[in-house]
């Protein structure tokens, strides 16, 4: 199936490590398809996001504090406690402090509540899932916005599809975006798949992009922050194809999506990006329907692509987990951040 309904976070995509053949240092600043590939570049989640820490290290020295991330872990899920094991490592090694506390479920709520009015906590995130899909979103957005590091509570979802950048007029105060969203954003900054000639908005003007996956968590709001850079997104779901837009030219603030009657055949061979996200095993992306030279990302747990995404993708990212960790320590960097701002 291509749709997940239930408020997590796919950790098992986050922590999958597929093997690698090669691995860029660098990429051009433009990444348009072109002729068929000499040579597929095989690109390191670990190569993008030790630029991102090396960011992230530069804003943390100029904190006046060292951040700490609370983790709540109220499940068995071996995924889950491998996330969080991961992610205080992660912490550790960067230079935050980090705190699991594991409680029963039915003390979870009491636990968050007492999270967000704790100074000496910066951040926080709920490893899910608890009780299941409506309970655990109510937990989810029982997170401070101030405290909320993976960037779910409802004004920022809310700031993300009305492409709204700040949390105040002021514009001091940046809001926080989704992790994993963001990961794939990040790295399609650094494979030159962005204009940076372009003004910020339009970005990714002139490109189409087909994101294999509608999620609440991952699929929807990557195609809604592809298309307000000025994208044209063709977001693929189990029941039907939206298309994704800015409308003709750019011309809207942010984006609108429609329903289409396309199938993926009509719209994968005009795709200069292609981003899958099945969490299925058997699932395999049909690689024959590729425009000779596309760029392909997996963020799924599972290898959604075979090997003969190879022989026609120019670049092709196996997995994103490493980007996706970084991502998660930069939202904590500019929480202590926003905080800073509002207390002048």
């Amino acid at each position: 199936m291509l749709r997940s309904f239930i408020p997590r976070l796919n950790y098992s995509s986050i922590l999958t490590r597929a093997p690698f053949r090669t691995s860029v240092s660098a990429m051009a600043t433009s990444a348009t398809p072109t002729a068929p590939p000499s040579s597929c570049k095989v690109v390191l989640a670990g190569t993008i996001a030790k630029g991102l820490l090396d960011e992230v290290q530069v804003s943390l020295k100029a904190l006046q504090h060292k951040p700490k991330l609370v983790g709540f872990l109220a499940n068995s899920d071996p995924a889950a406690r491998m996330y969080a094991d991961w992610t205080g490592k992660s912490c550790i090694e960067n230079g935050f402090d980090f705190e699991l506390r594991e409680v029963d479920k039915e003390d979870l709520e009491e636990a968050v509540l007492a999270a967000n009015t704790d100074n000496a906590v910066d951040g926080a995130i709920i490893y899910f899932p608890v009780f299941g899909t409506r309970q655990d979103q109510y937990l989810q957005q029982l997170l401070d916005i101030s405290k909320d590091v993976e960037g779910l509570s409802h004004k920022y979802i809310f700031n993300m599809y009305q492409n709204i950048r700040f949390l105040d007029d002021a514009k001091t105060q940046k809001s926080i975006l989704p992790c994993t969203p963001l990961a794939v954003i990040k790295i399609l900054e650094y494979i030159g798949v962005y204009n940076s000639i372009l003004p910020y908005g339009n970005r990714l003007f002139g490109r189409t992009v087909t994101v294999v996956n509608r999620s609440e968590i991952v699929g929807r709001p990557l195609a809604a922050l592809l298309a307000n850079d000025g994208a044209n997104v063709y977001s693929v779901d189990i029941d039907n194809i939206q298309h994704y837009t800015r409308g003709e030219g750019i011309k809207m603030h942010r984006h609108h999506s429609v329903d289409t009657k396309f199938k993926i055949e009509d719209v994968v061979p005009k795709s200069d990006v292609i981003i899958t996200g099945v969490p299925t095993k058997s699932y395999k992306f049909p690689v024959e329907l590729l425009k000779d030279g596309a760029i392909c990302i997996n963020f799924s747990s599972e290898k959604n692509f075979d090997i003969s995404v190879k022989d026609k993708a120019s670049i092709y990212v196996p997995a994103i987990g490493k980007v996706t960790i970084a991502i998660l320590l930069r939202n904590l960097v500019r929480l202590c951040q926003n905080r800073e701002q509002k207390s002048k």
